[in-house]
């Protein structure tokens, strides 16, 4: 990391106070192949409003006056469509690089994790999570910087059911408790990419949930960001539909 220095004034005169300058990478997921979905078109490529899911969040996080470069990490046969349909037509220039992915998401991450060597700070995200607004991306940025680790998280609406055997139940945690995990994760590079290496290792590569890769491999606690419960994940065809009611408020 660099230091730059900012101009403030009190009391009639002008101080320099110093200000960490921190090298940051979005790493944004399109690998998936939407099964769940089942639909002959990608999640992450389908049309709302009349641009790719994908599309929303790149265009986020070019934004950004603090995300430096963007990893885009999809299937080896769509890396030409994301340049030409995604990349180049909606002038995405913070895109250096389009990379391949895995068959499971923590191949992609970590694919994308060797691809930005050197930043300091990585913000992993599903491309398949059009709606990420400028403020959950300012907190999170504000909150990396302070905790080294956090999410994008919302505190649950329903009570939850513990089955263990998916007939009865077995326990309710208090709603009080519990978080719907979301994505930008935020790490310090060394952070997570240590994590990452370390569930390598081990054998963990069925890890679905970055921040679950550090609380296990890393020595940081992560911290909690305020979400936003428009920050939807499109995994069926009802999350589509409300996709749709959003669609217009983030096309800007």
């Amino acid at each position: 990391m660099g230091f730059k220095c900012r101009a403030e004034s009190q009391a009639g005169r002008t101080v320099m106070k110093e200000e960490i300058a921190m090298d940051c990478t979005a790493i944004v997921l399109a690998a998936g192949n939407g099964k769940r979905l089942n639909a002959e078109v990608k999640k992450q490529y389908l049309d709302i409003g009349g641009m790719p899911v994908v599309a929303y969040s790149l265009r986020r996080f070019q934004k950004q006056e603090f995300i430096h470069r963007i990893v885009l990490v999809t299937g080896p046969e769509d890396r030409e469509y994301c340049q030409e349909k995604i990349v180049d037509r909606y002038g995405l220039t913070k895109v250096e690089q389009i990379i391949p992915g895995g068959n499971e998401r923590f191949d992609s991450v970590y694919a994308g994790l060797r691809a930005c060597a050197g930043t300091d700070v990585v913000f992993i995200h599903d491309g398949a999570r059009p709606f990420i607004s400028d403020e959950v991306l300012a907190k999170l940025y504000a909150d990396v910087l302070r905790y080294r680790a956090c999410i994008a998280a919302v505190p649950v609406k329903d009570t939850i059911k513990i089955s263990l055997d998916g007939v009865r139940i077995d326990r309710t945690p208090d709603r009080n408790s519990i978080w719907q995990a979301q994505t930008p994760q935020v790490f310090s590079y060394d952070l997570i990419r240590r994590a990452y290496r370390a569930a390598g290792q081990a054998g963990a590569y069925g890890i679905t949930d970055d921040a679950s890769c550090v609380e296990r491999y890393g020595s940081t606690p992560v911290h909690l960001t305020l979400g936003s419960y428009e920050n939807i994940k499109i995994t069926t065809r009802e999350d589509l539909a409300i996709a749709s009611v959003f669609a217009e408020k983030y096309m800007q």
